[in-house]
């Protein structure tokens, strides 16, 4: 079996993943993991697909379904041996300021730094609010000390917010 990633981004509309998850059905597509969002009005959405069929069928199946939309569609195969679970403690950042370009820059360099592999990220612009909330995977070898004392003096420097806390394993 092989391991399809599949990425569909356009003008949201109702049916989208309904539309998505029947071709993959169809063509015998297991969804391993999968994300979605709205961004600005734009639907974004990312399947990890397992299958037996060829990459140029899981696309045809999935084509008519999206062309006549203006949605774009990319199918690429995975290297499978890269599906493992993270390593490490899994933590989260949040962040929340004023608005202020650099802010992602900035925090996520802070972790990057300190050897914590971000797992999943998500921002959100309110008005004026800027709002960051980051899941990282970080390795038993960091000091975690230094990691949230950094978390911390990145935040001042910007003037924002941060909390850096341990994830609850059960929500995730």
């Amino acid at each position: 079996m092989g391991l399809l990633a599949v990425i569909v981004i356009g003008h949201d509309r109702p049916g989208i993943i309904a539309d998505a998850t029947e071709a993959l059905a169809a063509t015998g597509g297991n969804l391993e993991d999968s994300s979605m969002t709205l961004l600005r009005g734009h639907f974004v959405m990312s399947l990890v697909v397992r299958t037996q069929t060829a990459k140029s069928d899981v696309e045809a199946a999935l084509r008519p379904r999206f062309d006549a939309h203006e949605l774009d569609v990319v199918v690429m195969e995975l290297d499978d041996s890269s599906a493992a679970g993270g390593q490490g403690e899994s933590f989260v950042l949040s962040v929340h300021g004023a608005d202020q370009v650099g802010i992602v820059a900035a925090m996520t360099r802070v972790l990057a730094d300190h050897g914590a592999n971000i797992t999943d990220l998500t921002t959100r612009l309110a008005g004026g609010l800027y709002l960051l909330v980051a899941e990282a995977q970080v390795p038993a070898s960091v000091d975690g000390e230094a990691l949230a004392a950094a978390v911390e003096a990145k935040a001042a420097e910007l003037g924002v917010e941060a909390r850096w806390r341990a994830a609850d394993t059960d929500l995730l």
